[in-house]
């Protein structure tokens, strides 16, 4: 039989074209670095370069290559290049060129070089590396640095300590010192992506997207800016500006550590779980950060994400050999262990995925319930965890109604300038429910803020002074007050902010409704007594005649007394019968 022989047509069709571009070698580039095959990559990067002369990236990208190839000089020469005849205003190849120098010893042409990139240089953008190099110069020419004047030093130290309230969690006081920097430096770009960050944090997503967009409209390549614009993007919900961002995120391949690591965070934000494997795998082979434990900590979490659960394993138990003290690490191992012996390696489907969060810390869920374990309230750590800080401000404006109402209560453990101004400023939303608003001025008070308060209340603005709880009453009688702080001082620590809240309302509700026959007081460890046991009784807690009376030093038969005569006039019972009619038979 002979063999059939295709047409033509046929094999055409079954070619697939290579469309070779700059992209194309690039992406070769890549792929090489990855492998450590620097020889393949320069070659590649080379060819990118003779598709893209004009573009500085390409070059960049080939001078980097070269440095890590220790071919200081050709790198210069690339760098020398790109300012002289592509790009005069890449000011950070001055840097670049720094560092070579450095690397041969060249330390006069070092420090001429990074002298030209402080004077040059808008952004700050290597500002703290710029300035550690310049101590190593220092002690290696044994002189003080020739100084001249630094575009981009202005506004660091109000830039750097707004840094630090960003990492503590005060985010409402670093957003006043990043204003300030600035109106008064329009082009320092780290101070508006760092403003930008914490209007987000904060919950305010316009004005943090305002101001990002702001970045790229005068630096369409500042990477962090793209990394923040692309979280903001999925934040929103945007696919359309979200898809084509990642695709030219997943094609740069920055060399500086504090780039790579932003870009690789985002990567792993955005679900991009193999890209940012592959940046972090690249930040554990530098010395310089490889004794990180948190590094190892997102490194594991990555390879979870793409399957490689043996050396997510491996990286957790290396990160607990250096970080001994933490419970992270153990966490996710057990995790880990867990997902491996419900059967994932051989039926995935229907097993659900733990919380691999690249954040190194327990997560959020997991604190929160050991928190509500413990009778010592908010530990110190979660106070200032930015992430906890920034999930209740969050929370705090997109929550629902429940969520708000127990991210007010955490906010009142916090205790802080940031909470009075975030609850100052809930209690101006005209949106938000009244009795929201309630607990955070009660929740104010109790943190001891005894300002006026301006809050829009059914709809009308209006000031509460500093005792409020008269509002409703012709006078507020001082006995009435010792038998609250009587309550409220027996029931601290054992009762949460929205319990203490519903027993001052029940004792106003109460005297409100009796006035003006009110009972004289003169037993008001009874009259005490009687509130916790109903406050205890409408939260469904466990409570005795015998327990409460023995608390506040007072008789069984004082305490019935008083709680039956507020459950008649205030209809508790009656309340509580139409909620769980099988709770209340012995009230």
């Amino acid at each position: 039989m002979k063999e059939k022989k295709l047409q033509p047509e046929t094999q055409r069709k079954k070619i697939i074209p290579i469309h070779l571009d700059a992209t194309f070698f690039f992406e070769r580039a890549v792929r090489s670095l990855d492998r450590c095959h620097y020889d393949k990559a320069l070659k590649y990067f080379r060819k990118a370069v003779e598709y893209e002369p004009e573009n500085p990236v390409n070059h960049c990208n080939m001078a980097g290559i070269l440095s890590e190839m220790g071919k200081y000089e050709e790198s210069n020469e690339i760098l020398r290049t790109v300012i002289d005849s592509i790009e005069p205003a890449l000011s950070e190849c001055y840097f670049y060129m720094a560092n070579n120098y450095a690397n041969m010893d060249q330390f006069e042409e070092a420090e001429e070089s990074l002298l030209r990139y402080l004077e040059e240089d808008k952004s700050g953008q290597y500002m703290s590396e710029a300035e550690e190099m310049m101590d190593l110069l220092q002690y290696e020419l044994d002189r003080p640095t020739r100084l001249t004047s630094f575009k981009s030093r202005d506004g660091m130290a109000e830039h750097d300590q707004a840094r630090a309230m960003l990492e503590e969690g005060r985010f409402g006081e670093a957003v006043k010192v990043l204003e300030q920097i600035v109106d008064d430096q329009p082009e320092f770009f780290a101070a508006r992506n760092n403003l930008g960050l914490a209007y987000y944090y904060m919950g305010l997503f316009d004005k943090a997207m305002e101001t990002i967009v702001d970045v790229l409209d005068r630096d369409p390549g500042n990477l962090h800016a793209l990394c923040n614009l692309a979280i903001f993007y999925q934040h929103a919900g945007n696919l359309n500006d979200l898809l084509p961002l990642v695709v030219a995120l997943k094609k740069t391949y920055p060399f500086h550590q504090e780039h790579v690591f932003k870009l690789a965070t985002t990567m792993g934000i955005l679900g991009q779980h193999e890209a940012a494997y592959t940046h972090f795998r690249r930040l554990l082979k530098d010395e310089e950060v490889n004794f990180d434990p948190s590094l190892y900590h997102y490194t594991a979490v990555a390879a979870c994400h793409i399957g490689r659960l043996d050396e997510a394993e491996r990286l957790w138990l290396h990160a607990q050999r250096l970080d001994p003290n933490s419970e992270i690490p153990q966490f996710y191992l057990s995790q880990l262990q867990e997902y491996r012996h419900v059967g994932v390696d051989t039926s995935p489907e229907g097993v659900e995925k733990p919380m691999w969060s690249y954040h190194y810390h327990l997560p959020f869920e997991e604190q929160f319930r050991l928190w509500e374990k413990t009778s010592g309230g908010l530990p110190d750590h979660l106070k200032r965890d930015p992430l906890v800080r920034s999930s209740f401000f969050w929370a705090l404006r997109h929550g629902d109604q429940q969520t708000k109402l127990q991210v007010i209560q955490a906010l009142g453990l916090i205790a802080d300038y940031e909470v009075q101004e975030a609850l100052c400023a809930f209690l101006l939303e005209p949106e938000e429910d009244d009795y929201l608003k309630q607990v955070a001025i009660f929740v104010l008070r109790s943190m001891g803020y005894d300002q006026p308060l301006h809050v829009i209340l059914d709809g009308i603005r209006t000031t509460i002074e500093g005792n409020d709880l008269s509002a409703r009453l012709p006078a507020w009688d001082d006995q009435w007050q010792h038998v609250l702080e009587l309550a409220l001082r027996t029931m601290n620590k054992r009762y949460d902010m929205l319990q203490q809240y519903d027993l001052q309302t029940l004792w106003v509700e109460f005297l409100t409704r009796v006035y003006p026959d009110v009972p004289k007081i003169h037993k008001i460890e009874g009259w005490a007594a009687a509130l916790e046991y109903l406050t205890a009784k409408m939260h469904r807690r466990a409570i005795s005649y015998h327990e409460v009376a023995q608390r506040y030093n007072t008789s069984i038969t004082t305490v019935s007394k008083f709680v039956k005569w507020m459950d008649e006039v205030c209809g508790i019972k009656k309340k509580m019968d139409a909620i769980f009619p099988s709770y209340t038979k012995e009230f």
